[in-house]
């Protein structure tokens, strides 16, 4: 099935590939790679234009790989398995940083006394496991564009409650800002 729906011959792949295991890790290192680029990106001072760019460009990563994240523990040696993912908890360490960031401008309310290490895990969470949401409980094979604008909100319905009104307003047009670049990606693809 992998062969033909590429347009190989099954001896082809099995040539450079002869498992599936291989196959699923050599996908998993070209994904490390582009996640690692992506992080080298991220600008030093991110403002919430960036971090939706950057929970977007992740939630798309996270579907498309989604039987990496489903399969970890069956393509992960014993030794492996067992350890911290360091991409992961780089882009939780980031995620952490935005937050701060956040704090440092004055977006977060100051009366909750928040915990951004606990907000960061409980928003990390949510865009972690989006995908699996999607595809076990509501069965959905293919995410639309609306299931990418419902991951959006349901990732920021951990952080909308601990934001200033004014802050609330900026995630709000950045997240009507974000919706329009979907739709134009998506118009992009379904061109090309």
């Amino acid at each position: 099935e992998i062969a033909s729906s590429i347009g190989i011959a099954q001896g082809n792949l099995t040539y450079h590939f002869p498992t599936k295991r291989k196959l699923a890790l050599e996908i998993e290192k070209r994904l490390r790679t582009q996640v690692r680029a992506e992080r080298a990106g991220f600008p030093d001072n991110p403002d919430i234009d960036d971090y939706l760019d950057l929970f977007l460009t992740e939630m798309e990563l996270t579907w498309e790989h989604r039987f990496l994240l489903r399969d970890r523990a069956q393509l992960a040696t014993a030794s492996r398995s067992q350890r911290r993912d360091p991409d992961m908890a780089a882009n939780f360490e980031r995620l952490h940083e935005l937050l701060e960031h956040m704090q440092k401008q004055e977006m977060f309310r100051q009366d909750l006394g928040l915990d951004l290490k606990a907000l960061a895990r409980s928003i990390w969470i949510v865009g972690r496991y989006w995908a699996d949401h999607l595809a076990e409980i509501e069965g959905i094979e293919e995410a639309s564009l609306v299931d990418r604008e419902r991951g959006l909100q349901n990732y920021f319905a951990a952080l909308y409650p601990c934001l200033t009104a004014p802050a609330r307003r900026h995630l709000e047009s950045s997240m009507a800002r974000a919706s329009m670049r979907i739709i134009q990606k998506t118009d992009e693809s379904m061109l090309a």
